[in-house]
């Protein structure tokens, strides 16, 4: 019957059964997915430094200078100047995300970011990390950000208990946006190849069909959640740097 079921995919089933003072750290498919996540992004900048920087750079040296470029100039666009300090956090955070969405897309493997509970972890972090940032930097003026300049006396009130709603809803919204995406792709490739499983030969062609365009897909939304899932973590640094 598992088979048959398109959210098989996300379950989860000990592998290694460990305990720590009560506490289950058993090892499963997902925490394998992790490791390997981790491992794949270290192996590939470890083996561009191996190489040794060089002045003409080869295919990989490249690959990740264009890709550090990159989410240097988004770091310098949402944070600013002061984003410096906070772009080895934003890269880190970028290619892990990264990592975890294309190991899902392998055949027999799991995916990471398909479980809210690993997304809230990451949103809450983030959103706890932007307030000890905000009152590090600005101390009880922080909280100025919750009153939108311009906004008249009498609506003070009003809108910092909305600015403190939006506020709790980032993390939410954050994790929540990540862990829709990567479920909704992977429940319909199951649900398609089971078609293709069950229907006729003449007819198993087109869900199959399907499901490699699904399949191609679903590696564009990989890559373009990793990307905005960096993108709001600089928005959001940089909304409690500038309290703007």
């Amino acid at each position: 019957m598992s088979s048959e079921n398109p959210l098989h995919h996300f379950e989860l089933h000990s592998l290694v059964d460990l305990q720590l003072g009560g506490l289950d750290i058993s090892i499963n498919k997902a925490i394998i997915a992790m490791w390997i996540g981790l491992a794949i992004v270290y192996l590939f900048f470890m083996l561009v430094v191996g190489k040794g920087v060089r002045l003409v750079p080869g295919k990989l040296q490249n690959l990740a200078e264009m890709s550090l470029e990159f989410i240097q100039g988004m770091v310098d666009e949402f944070i600013g100047e002061e984003g410096r300090k906070y772009f080895h956090f934003v890269a880190a955070l970028f290619f892990f995300v990264l990592a975890c969405n294309f190991i899902g897309l392998v055949p027999g493997s799991y995916t990471m970011t398909s479980q809210i509970v690993v997304t809230g972890a990451f949103s809450v972090l983030i959103f706890l990390m932007t307030l000890v940032i905000g009152f590090a930097k600005h101390g009880l003026h922080f909280l100025g950000i919750l009153v939108p300049p311009g906004v008249p006396k009498i609506m003070i009130p009003f809108m910092v208990i909305v600015e403190t709603i939006s506020m709790i809803a980032r993390p939410i919204s954050l994790s929540v946006r990540l862990f829709a995406n990567m479920t909704a792709g992977h429940t319909v490739l199951g649900v398609l190849f089971a078609l293709t499983l069950s229907a006729p030969i003449w007819l198993g062609w087109l869900p199959f069909g399907f499901t490699v365009i699904i399949n191609v897909l679903e590696m564009a939304i990989a890559l373009i959640q990793a990307y905005i899932f960096a993108t709001l973590t600089c928005v959001y640094i940089g909304d409690v740097t500038k309290l703007h």
